[in-house]
């Protein structure tokens, strides 16, 4: 039968094993394990965290290949609206505005790739766009091709959306090519760009 005071020293022999595994319990940390994490620092981008909508637009843009014959137009590439907005325009998130009259809704890259969907049997494009007021008024939308003939672009602006804030929109390209589009609210004019190209 062993004797009580044996446990004590086996309890120190493993307490000193286990100190001189981890090299020791005075040891201080080495200067790389206190350094940041440079390649965290690089890779983590703060814009990357702004939303889970913002990322995947900019991932989409990053992968977008600009159609050659697109490369002329001056298009117009869209940004966040204005905070009052937000929860009304539809196409906040890429829009483009004066202070006075935005529009929404404006495609990657400013090139609205239109799907057999949205190409009418004469072969027209149709695109919808939101619109937001500050002035009040009523929209009314034209438009006019810049790289070759072709007959105006036809806005269709529907009743029931009041003298300011948001008003829905659609806007008929009787061709492809690149759009100068101009709405119009009293005094105000905003004009945007596209290019327009059937899928």
């Amino acid at each position: 039968m062993r004797s009580a005071p044996a446990l004590p020293a086996i309890v120190g022999l493993l307490v000193g094993v286990a100190v001189a595994a981890c090299g020791g319990a005075s040891r201080a940390p080495s200067a790389a394990s206190l350094a940041p994490n440079r390649t965290a620092a690089v890779t983590a981008s703060p814009s990357s965290a702004s939303s889970p909508t913002a990322a995947a637009t900019r991932l989409a843009s990053s992968s977008f290949v600009l159609p050659a014959n697109a490369v002329a137009c001056p298009r117009t590439i869209g940004t966040e609206g204005p905070p009052q907005a937000e929860r009304g325009l539809f196409g906040w998130s890429s829009s483009h505005g004066n202070g006075k009259l935005w529009v929404g809704g404006l495609w990657p890259e400013g090139v609205i790739t239109a799907e057999p969907s949205f190409v009418e049997a004469d072969g027209s494009v149709g695109m919808k766009f939101g619109w937001w007021r500050e002035v009040s008024g009523r929209l009314v939308i034209t438009g006019r091709r810049l790289d070759g003939q072709a007959a105006p672009a036809r806005g269709d602006v529907p009743d029931g959306y009041g003298q300011t804030g948001f008003q829905a929109s659609g806007v008929v390209f009787p061709t492809e090519g690149c759009w100068e589009i101009t709405g119009t609210v009293g005094e105000v004019r905003l004009t945007f760009v596209t290019f327009v190209r059937k899928a």
